[in-house]
Order: structure tokens, then C-alpha cells, then sequence
């Protein structure tokens, strides 16, 4: 905790004494759908933060009144709580977008289908087109962060291919036997 100085003098009293300054670490979901929070303070008590929708790392909260008792009759300094958020296992925060790395199965990739996909405010189903490859990006419209002039920002869904962690005879055998249509050379330009 840092404390600010900050004396303001009407007719030689003293009106207001000090805000005082806090950091307090969310979660990123909190973040992103806000909370309450309590926060402990030095003295050994604690406040209520009550942590609005869409904050972002470093906003600050100004809690009037809850600062620093003034000497005399006037008002109690703010406390002044800036926010840390902590990162999030899978979601990443790019400006008002979320961008989710998200595995999906061969047969998945190959074939297409509804798949269920976690957002901030919870699991929504997605059709992933026939065909998809690892690096494609597909959209859920508002499923983002929450902006400040209303709405919400995307989230950017990354396919990323997985294939099974143990060896799967049917899929080598099925590979094996395969006959692209076409021979690519996937490197050609690499190589060059």
C-alpha cells in the first residue's frame, strides 16, 4: 500500500487527507464478466470492489470516501484499487477479440460438424466447415470482451488439428491406403 498525500485547505482546515492506493489481481473471466471482489486491507479490515464488466489490466477504481479519515471535519480520501488481471489458460485478450486456440479431432477437421467451444460467458456450439486445417480462424460475433462504447468484441476460434495421442491402427492403415487427388508439394516453396 502507497499512500498520497494530498492536503487540500479550505479557510487553514484541512478538507480531505489522503486517497489511498491498492493493486488488486482478478481472474481474466472476472475481468471480462465482472465480480465482486473483497479486497483486505493493511489496517485488517476489508472492502467490497465491486469489478465492472470488461475491465481491462492496469484501470483503476476509485472508491469515494473509503481512503484515508481526514483531520478534521472534512470528507475521507478514495482508495484507489488498480486493477491486475491474471492470464487465462486458454483465452488470450487482443484488444476488444478473444483469440482461443482450440483442438479438434481429424475426423473433426476432415468432416466438418458442430463442435462445442468455450467462451468468457460460457459454451456455445460452432459449425466447423468441411475441410478446416490447423491456423484456420473462425468468428463468434460478440462472444468477445466487452467494449466500452457498448457491444462486445469477437472471438477469433484458431483450429488446431490433433491427431490421437496413442497410435491408431484404423487411421494408419486407412492413410496408408490412401490416393490423394492431387500431389501437392507442400514445401515446394520452401525448398526453392
Amino acid at each position: 500500500m502507497t499512500e498520497g498525500e494530498l492536503n487540500v485547505f479550505r479557510e487553514g482546515r484541512i478538507v480531505a487527507w489522503a486517497d489511498l492506493h491498492y493493486t488488486l489481481v482478478i481472474d481474466f473471466l472476472d475481468a471480462m464478466n465482472g465480480a465482486t471482489r473483497r479486497l483486505t486491507l493493511p489496517s485488517g479490515g476489508s472492502i467490497d470492489v465491486a469489478i465492472p464488466a470488461g475491465v481491462r489490466e492496469g484501470q483503476v477504481i476509485r472508491l469515494r470516501g473509503k481512503g484515508a479519515p481526514s483531520r478534521g471535519e472534512g470528507p475521507a480520501g478514495d482508495a484507489l484499487i488498480e486493477l491486475n488481471i491474471r492470464l487465462h489458460r486458454f483465452f488470450v485478450l487482443e484488444g476488444d477479440d478473444i483469440r482461443l486456440e482450440l483442438p479438434v479431432t481429424l475426423k473433426e477437421a476432415v468432416l466438418g460438424g458442430r463442435i462445442k467451444v468455450p467462451t468468457p460467458a460460457g459454451a456455445v456450439m460452432m459449425n466447423v466447415p468441411r475441410g478446416s486445417n490447423t491456423g484456420t480462424v473462425l468468428r463468434l460475433r460478440r462472444k468477445g470482451a466487452p467494449r466500452k462504447s457498448g457491444g462486445h468484441g469477437d472471438e477469433l476460434v484458431v483450429l488446431k488439428v490433433i491427431l490421437p495421442a496413442s497410435p491408431d491402427h484404423g487411421l494408419e492403415e486407412l492413410v496408408s491406403n490412401w490416393s490423394p487427388s492431387t500431389n501437392d508439394d507442400l514445401r515446394r516453396e520452401m525448398l526453392s
